[in-house]
C-alpha cells in the first residue's frame, strides 16, 4: 500500500472525483443502446480480442458500456443505484484516486482475463462488467460487513453473509472449471478478481499470525489462567480466594476495586504487580536460567 500512497502523493490531484457517477451514465448508455439495437454492442464496441487485434482498439473502452441484465426501467434504476452507492461508498473510504486505481486495475484485469481464454481457445469469451461489479461488491462487504440490504425488499441480510454466499459461488465456480479440465477458465475469473484479491490480501494483520505474536498470545494465556488459580488471602477474619495479588505489597482487588494489576514480562515466573509496583519493582530473576 505505501506504492498507492506515494501515487496518491505524486498523482493524486488527477483523480476523477465522483467517478461512479460517470461510470453510472455510461451503464445507462448501454442500456438504452440495447433498446435501440440489441446487436450494436456485441457488432461494434464488446470486448472482442480477435478485433482488436484487427486494429478495433476502441473496444478496450467501449467495453464498458455492456447493457446491463435488466430490461425494464424500474429494475435498472435499483441496480444503478446499487451500483452507484457501492461505489460512492468505496470512494468516500479511500477517496478518488485509490477508488480510481481500483476500478482502473479491475477493467485492466477482466481485460487479462479475456485474452487468457482468447489465447487457450481462440474465442473472447468477454465477462462483461460481471467481474468488475463484482470486484467492487467484495470490497464493499470487506469494509462494510454489517450493512443490512432488503432482500427481495423484506429480509434485512448483513452484506457480509451476502458476501459469503457470492464468494462461495465464485470458488465453486472455479472449481467447475478445473473438474472439467478447463483450468484457464478458473485462472481468468481468478485474474478477473485481482484488483480485489490484491487489496484483501494487501490490507490483511498478518502479525497477529506471525510466531513472535502467537508465542506472545500463549504466554499471556498461561499467565492469566495461572493468576486464576487463585490466592488465598486473609480478609476480614476469613480465608478468601483472590484472583490477583501484588507480589510486592500483597494488596488484591478486595482491598481496592479500582486496583489494576498486571504480570510483569521481565520476571522469571508468573510474578502480578499493581499498578504502584509495576514498574518500580526488582525483577525476579532465576539464577538456573542465568547460568
Amino acid at each position: 500500500m505505501n506504492f498507492i500512497n506515494k501515487l496518491n502523493r505524486k498523482y493524486g490531484r488527477y483523480a476523477i472525483h465522483n467517478l461512479m457517477f460517470y461510470i453510472i451514465l455510461l451503464y445507462a448508455a448501454g442500456f438504452f443502446v440495447n433498446i435501440i439495437n440489441p446487436y450494436f454492442y456485441r457488432t461494434y464496441l464488446s470486448l472482442d480480442i480477435d478485433a482488436i487485434l484487427h486494429g478495433q482498439l476502441w473496444r478496450l473502452v467501449t467495453f464498458i458500456i455492456q447493457p446491463t441484465s435488466s430490461s425494464n426501467i424500474f429494475f435498472l434504476a435499483i441496480e444503478l443505484y446499487l451500483y452507484y452507492m457501492i461505489g460512492n461508498a468505496l470512494e468516500n473510504a479511500w477517496g478518488a484516486f485509490r477508488f480510481n486505481m481500483y476500478y482502473l486495475s479491475g477493467l485492466l484485469f477482466n481485460i487479462l482475463s479475456t485474452v487468457i481464454i482468447y489465447l487457450f481457445t481462440g474465442v473472447s469469451l468477454d465477462f462483461g462488467l460481471l467481474y468488475i461489479n463484482r470486484s467492487m461488491f467484495f470490497a464493499f462487504a470487506a469494509l462494510y460487513p454489517n450493512v443490512e440490504f432488503l432482500l427481495f425488499f423484506i429480509l434485512p441480510v448483513k452484506v457480509k453473509h451476502l458476501g459469503y454466499i457470492y464468494g462461495a459461488f465464485v470458488l465453486y465456480q472455479i472449481y467447475l472449471s478445473f473438474a472439467n479440465h478447463q483450468y484457464f477458465v478458473g485462472v481468468a475469473i481468478a485474474v478477473a478478481l485481482g484488483n480485489f484479491l490484491i487489496y484483501f490480501l494487501s490490507t490483511r494483520n498478518y502479525k497477529r499470525i506471525s510466531p513472535n505474536e502467537l508465542k506472545r498470545k500463549s504466554n499471556y494465556k498461561r499467565q492469566v489462567n495461572s493468576g486464576r488459580s487463585g490466592n488465598v488471602v486473609e480478609f476480614r477474619g476469613k480465608k478468601t480466594v483472590t484472583r490477583h495479588k501484588c507480589a510486592v505489597c500483597g494488596r488484591t482487588e478486595l482491598d481496592d476495586e479500582n486496583l489494576e494489576f498486571r504480570f510483569c514480562s521481565k520476571c522469571d515466573g508468573n510474578y502480578e504487580y499493581c499498578m504502584d509496583h509495576l514498574f518500580t519493582h526488582e525483577h525476579v530473576k532465576n539464577p538456573v536460567s542465568h547460568q
